[in-house]
């Protein structure tokens, strides 16, 4: 066996489809967000992201950086173990009770990412109720699917955001099985939002669990930033919120908010939370700060929105074929995947605008795009400087324009 030529392949079949990932070597400046260095073999140069899930450039907040340096002078650098064996510190344990507190619910706990949250905690799950059914929305995070498949129970996925799917096959259970309703908030990738409402009022009829998602909600949308959930007024009755650290908030890590017991069983049986080094305290101290300045601050969330559309009306504005939506996400379709990764590169080399090129597994074939994130700390040069880029090298290329 020709080990190396088979790895070779591969790749070359990524290549030829267009689908080959590269990652741009870049460090962001500090307090000049969203400014950063590009380091590349013929140098330096200074570019502007408009990729990033900072959305509300809480990686470069004061408060948060002041939390993370204190931590570090009095902590050090590592936890020093699992959550189990030395590695919960008060830094873990004054987040958890923040983020209980954000979502209205009893307890949190805290995993290494977002990814890990929901894998570990949708797995467990499924272990810990016999004869569980898991209906997955299909648009649901490679996260989840990866929880439930290793769950090992029934799955169902019902059709996107589609209540009356949902319901036909919520109606067909076994009303004395377990299930569990698992969904997103907001979908990443295109933008658009759940019925959150209807599933809850569906959960309520056939006596199911919900299981949310509010990766890309939570810090965002809310009075204090409690995600889509808190927003609608329904955070009551969504039995499990999963959140990341890693957006809104600025930082890394993820969670879940739930019942005391709920919380108790996962941490108690989940091998993701279990046999995990635990998030470094600096890492908790700065999440931390960034959760409670969210809570009482509303100026970010509100030119955060204002800035998304803005750049949204301008785009339309210009005939780009915007996937519309109702949230802060703003992709542009270019339906190729050639195309979108030689887009995405002239935006770099030639106009120093940082967009990454999102592609199939992440989106289906046909559906390629740019996913641009603006912050509150984009101004109009940048948002000028991008929409002219964007103007001339879909021209060039012969991009096809909205009708």
């Amino acid at each position: 066996m020709d080990y190396r030529s088979k790895f070779a392949a591969a790749l070359e079949d990524l290549r030829r489809e267009g689908r080959y990932r590269e990652f741009a070597d870049i460090r962001r400046k500090s307090g000049a967000f969203p400014r950063a260095t590009h380091f590349t073999p013929e140098g330096e140069r200074d570019i502007v992201v408009w990729c990033g899930n900072d959305y509300l450039g809480m990686g470069q907040n004061p408060a948060v950086l002041a939390a993370m340096h204190e931590a570090i002078d009095l902590a050090g650098a590592g936890s020093g173990g699992t959550r189990n064996i030395s590695g919960t510190t008060h830094y873990h344990v004054q987040l958890e009770h923040e983020l209980a507190d954000l979502h209205g619910k009893e307890a949190a706990l805290i995993f290494t990412s977002g990814y890990i949250s929901n894998q570990a905690s949708l797995s467990t799950l499924a272990k810990i109720l016999p004869g569980c059914v898991i209906l997955s929305d299909a648009d649901n995070h490679a996260s989840m699917i990866e929880g439930i498949r290793h769950g090992g129970c029934e799955k169902r996925i019902w059709k996107h955001n589609d209540l009356e799917d949902l319901e036909r096959q919520l109606s067909e259970l076994d009303p004395d099985l377990p299930k569990v309703i698992a969904f997103e908030s907001v979908y990443s990738m295109d933008g658009d939002i759940a019925p959150m409402a209807g599933i809850c009022d569906l959960a309520d009829r056939y006596n199911a669990m919900t299981y949310l998602d509010e990766v890309h909600a939570v810090g965002l949308y809310g009075p204090r930033g409690g995600g889509i959930s808190e927003a609608l007024g329904l955070i009551d009755r969504i039995d499990i919120v999963e959140g990341t650290l890693a957006k809104g908030f600025g930082l890394m890590g993820g969670y879940i908010a739930s019942s005391a017991s709920v919380v108790d069983a996962i941490r108690s049986y989940a091998p993701g939370f279990i046999f995990t080094t635990s998030i470094a305290p600096a890492i908790a101290a700065g999440a931390c700060a960034s959760v409670s300045h969210l809570k009482t601050s509303s100026v970010e969330r509100t030119i955060h929105q204002t800035h998304a559309r803005k750049l949204r009306d301008r785009l339309v504005a210009g005939g780009f074929p915007v996937m519309m939506n109702d949230s802060h996400i703003v992709p542009v379709l270019v339906g190729d995947p050639v195309l979108c990764k030689s887009l995405t590169d002239e935006l770099l080399n030639e106009y120093g605008i940082y967009v990454q090129p999102i592609n199939y597994p992440t989106v289906r074939r046909g559906t390629e795009r740019i996913r641009l994130t603006p912050s509150p700390l984009h101004d109009d040069d940048m948002m000028d400087h991008l929409v002219d880029a964007l103007d001339a090298l879909w021209s060039r290329m012969k991009l096809r324009r909205a009708a």
